[in-house]
């Protein structure tokens, strides 16, 4: 170290040494980390290579960031964000700020499968330092923007407990509660900047001497203010920069994994550093290096341009990683870091007023949506300085700890401004408020910063006055007043993603959505009205809708009115859409293919093709491949995979919805198909004979009386159609001689598909029914035989009549005991295969049961009223009865008939009487008529 080097923080040093020997009972421990932390800030700044510490979402950061550049104008800006990132920095002007930059990745190689999808988000916002470099270094001719820090591959292989975040959330900070709090998903964020004090002690120290509730207010009033001042130069932010991140990194605890991974970034970024000066030339001192305050006091080997160059850097696994913008919002960066709520909304703010008050111009992209357009003048390449020379930096951490803090005048104004509009805000969201409450606020504004020894009331301070004197003890709306405060404190912002920034996909919608003429793009719920009948052309709209339902999150598009069915053309449909809203979700399919119909292939196949898949999954995709893609190939080659699954299976736990399933694909191929597709055919063909071989054990083992009531089912409704295609029915006769339950539900389900196979007589089947109510020891659990007949209304359902018979028999017969508890079962039995069993009952019932009450006393129920059969007699009389002619003309059938039911009688003469037809005769003015109208012709 040279001499000017020494000399530059000798009387800061100095007053160092005295204070840990006045305060420390030894000066060994505690002089140590002071003298540590002025050689770290002395190490920094005599640093040949600029290096510009920032706080992520900073307003003094983005201050004095606009303000160095616009005097050094650096060549090359090495910024501190994942390397692989930079090819999208560019698209930043077609956004509306704020934004995440994305590396997504859903198909992991390298990385456990469990983790997938692998998701890294870089928030930025315009009162950030990280882009205020950015936009100088894109919109000024001759500028290099080079990232240097660990690429998104980089960030997982580095983290090996698959952390989901950099940063534990702050204790302080409450559960995002919105929907804009969670754009970000579950992916990890990336910040520049992060600098918070690891050691909870410290932390809690300097909460409780600032007089602040969370880590966001302490920083704001204690370095925020301090920094943003007019006064403030930039070796002095620098200085003072420096000396909180060392002072942090060293009162750290030793938490290994964050310090190696932490100590290896810094590797990376000097080493990528090196890299490209060696590779360009250029000169470290026409360079600018912007990173975090914690990493610019680093202390690794690799530090500086004359570092060590030891470090290796790693290759990246074999994912492919995609690359987007998506939407971010105010509340998303809060819950994302852990920051207390609306801190961002308020930084916003400080923002605006450090340009106002120090006169700084800040850098934005041009073209930049939601900005203002720079006039030529200001940005032509003449009207910027000439950048100025180095000079050696002097000790400005000195002056700044001595000097007291400037205490800022009360701007009555703008607190009465507040007062007012946080009253007009309450009143308009259902609170009581008034004037009165106004003056109270401001009064207690006032009252809560001296009580915290400043003048002038902070963001935090209206705040907490606001909720005092407003909030009551119900919050009568949707807001409380701390959220509107924060809205009237510059809101949550909710960032776009322009259109020309949009992946392929999500561009490709927009264009097929057009017709609609809805502002897609906007946030909200949009009514869109589909009158197809009317205009065909929109039936391709509501193909793209009903693809977005079924691959987006519930509410990005809902149908209102209007179904998707097998074999059905839409008439007219009414949907809510809300894809600005969820454009987040829209951009990852954009990473997934280039087109609706290509992701959903993806997805159909990769679900098809799962090792966990089952054959009722399989069938499912089959159906969506028919219904969204109507594509007979990819819905031919997925029944093929159905086939194959089936087979495999050894289990009927899905039985049920592979009834229904194919059910409804038979029913559509059989309406729209000549031919039944060949893979359908040896479905039916393979699931009768699987079903016949699984059949006697389902009977006894643990499953359930509505799966096995579903294989049945099955083996009935495909019973003529496997037989057609080569099946024999003895197989299925053979299953059911060999199905031996003992439970109660699957031995009624038994007798009645011995009843459908004609092995049981229903007669047969009403006389068990009567000797199991007639029997003491088996009417508790009669219930349960009558839920197997509920359940036995799917594989034969011609056993309506007789089920509605029994379950009167047993409210008429069965004791409130045992009929009581049963009812539940009933219900939840009807309830789970309502749209099937429930309307069979009630309709059978319906005509069964008198549709009168009055006629209910007096009604007889058919089964009791049931005539006994009467032996057949010949018609005996004299009279000459006109009976078939067939008969009388061969008479040995009845005559073996009759002598079987023992009637001896003797058949009856008759009178032929005359010819031809009797009627005509009686009455032949019709022929008369018909007569004269053919002789007329």
């Amino acid at each position: 170290m040279s001499a000017a080097h020494e000399g530059t923080f000798a009387t800061l040093r100095t007053q160092l040494q005295e204070a840990a020997a006045t305060f420390a009972d030894g000066p060994d421990a505690l002089e140590g980390i002071l003298l540590g932390i002025v050689d770290d800030v002395d190490r920094a700044v005599r640093e040949p290579l600029e290096v510009f510490p920032v706080c992520h979402h900073s307003p003094a950061s983005a201050t004095a960031m606009a303000r160095r550049l616009r005097e050094k104008q650096p060549k090359v800006v090495y910024l501190e964000l994942c390397e692989d990132m930079a090819p999208l920095l560019t698209e930043l002007r077609n956004c509306r700020l704020p934004v995440a930059v994305q590396a997504f990745a859903t198909e992991v190689d390298g990385f456990p499968a469990e983790w997938s999808p692998l998701s890294v988000v870089a928030p930025i916002t315009e009162a950030s330092a990280e882009y205020q470099a950015i936009a100088y270094a894109l919109d000024t001719p001759g500028v290099e923007l080079v990232l240097v820090d660990r690429s998104s591959d980089h960030v997982f292989q580095w983290d090996p407990r698959g952390t989901r975040t950099e940063q534990s959330a702050d204790a302080d900070a409450p559960p995002p509660t919105e929907e804009e709090a969670a754009l970000h998903g579950d992916a990890v964020g990336v910040e520049l900047g992060d600098l918070r004090p690891r050691f909870a002690e410290l932390e809690e120290h300097l909460l409780r001497h600032g007089k602040v509730r969370h880590w966001s207010e302490w920083w704001h009033q204690y370095v925020e203010l301090p920094l943003g001042d007019r006064g403030s130069d930039h070796d002095t932010y620098r200085q003072v920069m420096l000396l909180i991140g060392s002072l942090f990194r060293r009162l750290a605890p030793g938490d290994s994994d964050r310090v190696r991974v932490d100590e290896d970034r810094e590797r990376h970024m000097w080493t990528r550093m090196r890299e490209h000066l060696a590779a360009t030339g250029t000169d470290p001192a026409d360079c600018l290096y912007v990173c975090g305050a914690f990493h610019a006091v680093s202390r690794v080997a690799e530090f500086g341009v004359h570092g060590t160059d030891t470090f290796e850097i790693g290759p990246r696994t074999a994912t492919t990683w995609q690359y987007g913008l998506i939407p971010s919002s105010h509340a998303a960066i809060e819950a994302q870091f852990g920051l207390a709520a609306g801190s961002v909304s308020i930084a916003a703010t400080v923002w605006a007023k450090n340009l106002k008050r120090t006169g700084v111009k800040p850098y934005r992209l041009a073209g930049q949506n939601g900005t203002k357009k720079a006039k030529p003048k200001k940005t032509a390449a003449p009207a910027v300085p000439a950048p100025t020379a180095a000079v050696p930096a002097s000790d400005k951490l000195t002056g700044f700890l001595r000097r007291p803090p400037v205490l800022d005048r009360l701007d009555e104004a703008e607190l009465l401004g507040w007062s007012v509009e946080i009253v007009r805000a309450a009143r308009r969201n259902g609170y009581l408020a008034s004037t009165a409450d106004a003056i109270a606020v401001f009064e207690t504004s006032i009252l809560l910063a001296g009580m915290r020894d400043r003048a002038r009331p902070t963001p935090y301070d209206f705040q907490d006055a606001a909720v005092t004197c407003i909030e009551k003890d119900t919050v009568p709306g949707r807001r409380d007043v701390r959220r509107l405060v924060e809205i009237m404190m510059g809101g949550d912002r909710v960032g776009q993603v322009g259109y020309d920034a949009l992946p392929p996909l999500a561009r490709d919608v927009h264009d097929r959505l057009a017709p609609l003429n809805l502002k897609l793009q906007q946030r909200g719920v949009q009514r869109a009205l589909l009158n197809i009948a009317a205009q065909p052309e929109l039936e391709r709209c509501s193909d793209v809708l009903w693809m977005l339902r079924r691959l987006m999150p519930r509410g990005a598009a809902r149908p209102i009115m209007g179904e998707r069915r097998l074999g059905e053309r839409p008439i007219q449909e009414s949907w809510d859409l809300a894809l600005g809203t969820h454009q987040r979700a829209l951009i990852e399919l954009g990473y997934e293919g280039v087109s609706l119909e290509q992701v959903l292939e993806q997805r159909l196949r990769r679900t098809a093709y799962d090792p966990q898949a089952t054959a009722a999954t399989v069938l499912a995709t089959v159906e969506d491949a028919t219904l969204y893609l109507r594509s007979r190939r990819l819905a031919d080659e997925l029944g093929t995979r159905a086939l194959e699954v089936l087979s495999a299976e050894r289990s009927v736990d899905d039985a049920p919805e592979v009834l229904r399933r194919v059910r409804g694909l038979l029913a559509y191929y059989r309406t729209s198909e000549p031919v039944l597709p060949p893979w359908i055919e040896s479905f039916v063909k393979a699931g009768y004979a699987h079903y016949c071989t699984l059949l006697p054990t389902a009977f006894t083992d643990d499953a359930t009386v509505r799966q096995v009531a579903a294989m049945l089912g099955f083996l009935f409704s495909m019973e003529s159609l496997a037989l057609s295609l080569g099946c024999d029915r003895a197989q299925l006769e053979l299953a059911v001689a060999q199905s031996h339950p003992e439970d109660p539900s699957k031995t009624a389900l038994l007798w009645a598909a011995r009843n459908h196979l004609g092995l049981l007589s229903r007669a047969e089947l009403r006389a068990r029914c009567d000797e199991l109510l007639a029997n003491p020891l088996v009417v508790p659990a009669y219930p349960r035989y009558l839920s197997g007949f509920v359940h036995a209304l799917e594989p034969v359902p011609g056993l309506t009549d007789f089920v509605v018979e029994a379950v009167s028999n047993a409210f008429g017969r069965l004791p409130d005991p045992v009929l009581l508890p049963w009812l539940p079962t009933l219900i939840s039995t009807l309830r789970t295969s309502g749209t099937e069993l429930a309307p069979l009952l009630i309709r059978e019932a319906g005509r069964i049961f008198p549709g009168r009450l009055a006629a209910l006393d007096e009604w007889v129920p058919p089964w009791r009223a049931r005539p006994e059969p009467e032996a057949v007699r010949p018609v005996r009389g004299t009279a000459a009865p006109r009976g078939v002619a067939l008969l009388a003309a061969h008479p040995a059938t009845c005559d073996a008939v009759a002598n079987l039911l023992g009637c001896d009688a003797a058949w009856a003469t008759t009178d032929p009487g005359p010819s031809g037809a009797v009627l005509v005769g009686r009455h032949p003015d019709t022929a008369v008529a018909l007569e004269a109208l053919l002789s007329g012709s």
